[in-house]
């Protein structure tokens, strides 16, 4: 029976969306045999797990359907066995890039990652803690209804699943690992604001991170589609489209990938950043797989948190950081175009041998566009006033560790990946012995 797991990262309370994933799974059971594990990996306090776990509790028994609900302890306690096992030089290390004391969303689905091995999956479907589905005529349209359609098929067989196939007959034997719907409702990034503040300065800042080798056309060009994903797209036919995907079309929280995919390439740990869990979609559309894409977009919302105060002045301090990252993925990124089919092996899958080198040469980027960023921010932060100059000067006094994270991220990404094979086995190995029949 094909085992799958569907992944919630969380670090808030969120037990509606626990129950609305609990039912996705059941659907995925009742609709296609499979056996679905629910895995939520949980770094809230003590009274948000709390609500969390009351939620698990409360959820209806489905066979075929099995809930984890891991807290930072027992991820600490699975990752450091992991870590040891793996035979990597430093487990201490490696237990700091998957489970640090600061939020890191590459690593929380990196996590996810490792437990969906762990639990012998062959393919791991992402939510967020911040969605809602769509609901048509009464009914949630459920992503993972597209995804298991074609999830890890060859791509001549996920033919006959879709709507529209553009499949190269070449590609016929490869086989499809990734599927994906975007969203529609707030920008993914909550800069919206700026926006209603300042078009001018609104275009300035996200022009920032736009590749800066592109011409000016096309840099303009993506700050108009940016973060907006479907836009007001919502949902009026079941299309899918079996093909080589854009890169604008697939998003991070609404996705099915082949585990040929994620055992092979982790994302970015990168501390306090957005926007850091894109490598891999990178590398499987730039090395021209096939991949699924359908109009099951899912509602995107934000939390309150991040708006006023201290959590403000986070949020935005994780977009900074996003926008410097971009100084050391770009080179990555264009290497992965450059080489394109040249990043499969016979197999059709990933090798990983040309990424390390992609991402190590981009460590010692030159970052005086990095500093130009800053520059650029600070003008336009002072610009908007209010808060945002409260966070200009936040972010000028941090200007120096902002700038040499950047880089040590790079650093610390090159570190997992070349252990991340390792890593994957001795999670296999090291199994995940928590979870109950839900």
């Amino acid at each position: 029976m094909q085992r799958v797991c569907l992944a919630l990262p969380t670090m808030r309370p969120c037990p509606g969306t626990i129950v609305d994933l609990a039912e996705e799974a059941a659907y995925a059971v009742a609709t296609f045999g499979v056996e679905v594990h629910l895995l939520v990996l949980d770094t809230t306090d003590a009274a948000g797990f709390a609500k969390n776990a009351d939620a698990v509790a409360s959820l209806a028994p489905t066979p075929g359907v099995f809930v984890h609900h891991l807290g930072n302890e027992q991820q600490r306690e699975f990752l450091r066995g992991v870590a040891e096992r793996s035979g990597g030089a430093d487990p201490a290390l490696l237990l700091d890039l998957m489970l640090p004391d600061a939020v890191a969303y590459g690593s929380c689905v990196n996590r996810l990652f490792l437990g969906a091995a762990a639990l012998g999956c062959t393919s791991a479907h992402l939510r967020n803690d911040d969605f809602d589905y769509q609901v048509v005529d009464g009914r949630k349209m459920f992503p993972i209804h597209h995804e298991l359609l074609s999830i890890g098929r060859p791509a001549g067989e996920a033919v006959a699943g879709v709507s529209r196939s553009e499949l190269d007959p070449a590609d016929a034997d490869k086989p499809v690992m990734l599927v994906s719907g975007s969203f529609i409702g707030e920008l993914n990034v909550d800069i919206g604001e700026i926006h209603e503040l300042d078009p001018a300065v609104y275009r300035e800042i996200v022009r920032l991170w736009t590749p800066p080798v592109w011409p000016e056309e096309d840099r303009d060009a993506m700050v108009d589609v940016s973060f907006k994903g479907a836009g007001a797209e919502s949902f009026s036919s079941d299309e899918s489209v079996l093909g080589v995907p854009d890169i604008w079309d697939v998003y991070m929280c609404n996705i099915a990938l082949d585990h040929r995919a994620y055992e092979v390439l982790p994302l970015l740990p990168s501390i306090e950043t957005i926007g850091c869990d894109y490598a891999l979609l990178h590398a499987l559309v730039h090395s021209r797989l096939p991949g699924v894409v359908h109009k099951r977009h899912i509602v995107n919302y934000y939390t309150p948190e991040r708006r006023i105060g201290a959590g403000f002045i986070s949020y935005q301090l994780r977009f900074v950081k996003f926008l410097l990252s971009m100084l050391y993925l770009y080179p990555v990124y264009g290497g992965m175009i450059d080489l394109g089919r040249g990043l499969l092996d016979e197999r059709h899958e990933l090798k990983v041998e040309p990424i390390v080198d992609l991402v190590r040469g981009s460590v010692d980027w030159d970052r005086a566009g990095n500093e130009h960023c800053l520059d650029v921010l600070d003008r336009s932060y002072r610009k908007l006033g209010g808060k945002y100059a409260e966070l200009a000067d936040v972010v000028a006094g941090q200007r120096q560790r902002l700038l040499d994270e950047a880089r040590e991220d790079a650093e610390r990404w090159a570190v997992l990946v070349e252990s991340w094979a390792g890593m994957v086995a001795a999670a296999r190995a090291e199994g995940l012995r928590v979870g109950a029949d839900g």
